[in-house]
């Protein structure tokens, strides 16, 4: 019904209901600080119409248009969570076929010619222009790849597991040691670091600089030539209940090197005491005077790694630390000098050593 030129009907409101895991959906996404502003306006909207508001209530409380809450009240009602996403848009017409788009992925997931080791975009062009006889350019090509998500410039490395029946069983053996050692013996991680550089700079190392106006802060800069001053390589020994570390420099990793290290840790360690050790497969480990070494020894028990999985072995941890804290950055002016520096950062963590909580348990369903 007319009157005094205003509309007294009302339009009435699409109604809108929530099941529980969409409205906390909603509500977590209206309460993001990380979502888009458009997408946590519209799930306010959505949940403000399943509280029975009207648009006109809505949309004074949000400080948008009737129009904005009607079209996303609208478009929940019909589509549900989907209809709150941007609809497409026609945008400009594809210039090729999905035949064409299919012969950009086939080039760049098969094998690269000539000899080349990766792809780039101007050869799958090349290669696709020979193959469907379509004049594609090389960022086209390049448009096609990203939207799948495909990088054929990239190589990454990796390493096949060996198909070793006995792999979980060794992996779930030492996971268990290192959750639940045994009362009363002690638990070692032995390993090799060897073939440490000592390297000297050829020029000094500029420090980190903070912001200054008008110029950026910049990262600390290291001289790239160095000159050599040999190598030293050391045989390492953790207590896995405490995270203490013994070190010792070796000349040669050989097996008489390595049992004659067992020979001091045996002499340090309380008569009577079971010792359980974890090794990889290394040569020095598995030579047969090693294995003679620990026949004769039967309160040592050892717990081999299976092949390609020394990350089990937790002394692959100190050496990951030592190369990042020391190695790495390092600049030593001799061979003694980088032992030194390698003894004085071991000696230091010994001083705060904890044991580090290992959480794996080597379940299966972990296996790619």
């Amino acid at each position: 019904m007319w009157g005094n030129g205003q509309v007294n009907s009302v339009m009435r409101a699409v109604p809108v209901e929530l099941a529980a895991d969409v409205r906390a959906l909603l509500e977590q996404r209206a309460a993001s600080t990380k979502a888009a502003v458009r997408d946590a306006m519209r799930a306010r909207v959505v949940l403000a119409a399943s509280d029975g508001m009207s648009n006109a209530e809505i949309a004074h409380d949000l400080s948008v248009t009737i129009n904005t809450v009607r079209k996303w009240r609208g478009r929940y009602a019909e589509l549900g969570p989907a209809g709150l996403l941007d609809a497409a848009r026609s945008g400009r017409p594809r210039q090729y076929g999905d035949l064409v788009r299919i012969a950009v992925v086939a080039a760049a997931t098969a094998e690269v010619p000539d000899g080349a080791a990766t792809w780039t975009h101007v050869a799958i062009a090349e290669q696709v222009r020979g193959t469907v006889f379509a004049p594609v350019s090389a960022s086209w090509a390049g448009r096609v790849l990203a939207d799948l998500d495909l990088k054929p410039h990239k190589v990454t490395g990796w390493l096949t597991r060996r198909d070793t029946p006995d792999f979980w069983e060794r992996a779930r053996d030492i996971c268990e040691l290192y959750r639940n050692p045994p009362a009363g013996a002690v638990v070692l991680s032995i390993d090799e670091k060897t073939a440490i550089a000592a390297r000297s700079r050829k020029h000094p190392a500029q420090p980190a600089t903070p912001a200054a106006p008008g110029q950026p802060g910049r990262p600390a800069r290291q001289e790239f030539e160095y000159v050599r001053h040999g190598t030293a390589s050391l045989v390492a020994a953790m207590d896995v209940t405490s995270g203490e570390v013994l070190t010792e420099v070796i000349d040669r990793n050989t097996a008489a090197t390595f049992t004659a290290f067992l020979d001091q840790l045996d002499a340090t360690i309380e008569p009577g005491k079971n010792i359980h050790v974890v090794l990889d497969n290394g040569s020095s480990h598995t030579a047969r005077h090693t294995k003679k070494w620990l026949a004769n020894h039967p309160r040592w028990h050892v717990h081999w790694t299976p092949p390609h999985a020394s990350w089990l072995n937790q002394i692959e941890l100190v050496f990951s630390a030592l190369t990042r804290r020391v190695l790495r950055h390092g600049d030593f002016t001799s061979r003694d000098d980088l032992i030194a520096k390698m003894d004085d950062y071991m000696i230091k963590r010994n001083e705060t050593a904890r044991p580090f909580k290992w959480t794996y348990a080597a379940s299966p369903l972990q296996e790619a």
